[in-house]
């Protein structure tokens, strides 16, 4: 039997340590935003018609237990068309519903707009986008990327934050910062959070949850959830 010496194993190490100690490839800053404006544009183009339920609850002040106003509604989108709600069911505080709720679900059909919904996307023509380099975060067991985002002009559905997207494939799966601009002289700043699940090969929200606070109406937070969606895409040619 032959019998190695120490010094010899670490001379013969030294190459696959050398390896291991390689910085990890660091992901192209210009694919990555690619790869999100490319995800906007072909959802567009594809995409005919989807239907899905929203479930929206309000919380007020520090109770997050029990909601002063809930609603669900079934969204039916359809392409050069925008998207429709219809109240499914709805309880809770009348004033939140007529002048929280009800505004909300005008506002969504007013930003879906086919004339306007391009205007929201996450594209290099609405937001300054930067690929934070070396942050990461796991989210639902994905890796994700983190990309710096701040919106080219102010409007209450442009959010200046963080799009956090999987590393392998560039999908989006977390948005998180505050609306750029106030809805209205009486709202706070708003937070938000959206979270996505690759459906289709498409990033699609699952979960949102928006928070302000202001003088006169104090701490109001929204959830959303997104669930039961149905797709309908163009036919290959």
């Amino acid at each position: 039997m032959q019998v190695r010496s120490a010094s010899t194993i670490t001379v013969s190490l030294l190459p696959f340590l050398w390896i291991a100690a390689l910085p990890a490839q660091q992901p192209d800053p210009s694919a990555v935003i690619r790869d999100l404006e490319a995800a906007n544009v072909s959802l567009h183009n594809n995409l005919v018609e989807y239907t899905n339920t929203e479930h929206y609850a309000v919380y007020r002040g520090n109770d997050q237990a029990h909601p002063s106003a809930e609603m669900t509604v079934r969204v039916t989108y359809r392409k050069g068309a925008g998207k429709k709600y219809t109240i499914l069911s709805q309880s809770g505080s009348a004033i939140i519903l007529k002048y929280g709720l009800h505004p909300l679900l005008e506002n969504e059909k007013a930003i879906n707009d086919p004339a306007r919904v391009a205007e929201s996307w996450f594209t290099s023509a609405n937001y300054e986008m930067q690929l934070k380099p070396g942050v990461t975060r796991v989210i639902d067991g994905r890796t994700c990327l983190a990309v710096a985002i701040s919106p080219r002009h102010k409007a209450p559905n442009l959010v200046e934050g963080t799009l956090w997207v999987d590393a392998h494939d560039h999908t989006l799966v977390e948005v998180d910062g505050v609306a750029s601009k106030k809805p209205s002289v009486f709202a706070g700043t708003t937070k938000m959070t959206r979270h996505y699940v690759k459906m289709t090969g498409y990033a699609m929200a699952t979960h949102a949850h928006a928070e302000s606070s202001s003088f006169f109406f104090g701490r109001t937070a929204v959830t959303i959830d997104y669930s039961d969606y149905q797709f309908q895409f163009r036919r290959p040619q």
